[in-house]
């Protein structure tokens, strides 16, 4: 009966958590954010899941839920929340996506294909610019730690800047996060 009890909790919390990072982020679909950036100038950051990717989930718990973490990506970027396996049909620059063979386990959207250049590995995010331009694809779950200095590099534009050097904006990135 503890076990149970146990069991039970744990999977609530493992909820609540979630829907935390639900209310944190202003989480849209893709189209949403098409339609959104008529009318608003900011980046796209999508983040590419699968319901069966664990480190997802974790990614969902830790990093989404962190509130510096939640606040950037809320002030620069329209969030999308992409099933790299989703049934939709989505419209982008007069193209259609969609998902070839949605009857298929595990079969990825045509749009998540296009946006990891083939190479599928979840979770991953995907910057994009003002106008639906790559940025950048990162493969792989992302602490707080390591994603923070991403969404403020793209975010304010320092890869813009002329001599705009990763490392170098890396080494002297000041966290906000707490110590």
């Amino acid at each position: 009966m503890n076990r149970i009890a146990l069991l039970l909790y744990v999977s609530f919390i493992g909820l609540t958590l979630n829907a935390q990072s639900d209310k944190l982020i202003n989480w849209m679909s893709f189209q949403e954010a098409i339609e959104a950036s008529e009318n608003e100038n900011k980046k796209f950051f999508i983040d590419i899941y699968t319901d069966w990717c664990g480190w997802c989930k974790k990614m969902d718990r830790s990093t989404f839920s962190n509130p510096v973490i939640a606040e950037l990506i809320n002030k620069y970027y329209f969030p999308v929340k992409l099933d790299a396996e989703m049934t939709d049909r989505v419209l982008l620059n007069g193209n259609v996506f969609v998902n070839e063979h949605p009857d298929k386990r595990r079969n990825p959207h045509q749009l998540a294909i296009a946006l990891l250049n083939g190479k599928m590995s979840y979770p991953s995010t995907v910057y994009l610019d003002e106008k639906g331009n790559m940025l950048q694809p990162i493969p792989g779950y992302q602490d707080p730690k390591s994603i923070e200095p991403i969404l403020i590099f793209f975010g304010t534009n320092e890869h813009l800047k002329e001599g705009a050097n990763w490392e170098k904006f890396e080494q002297n990135f000041k966290s906000k996060l707490e110590q």
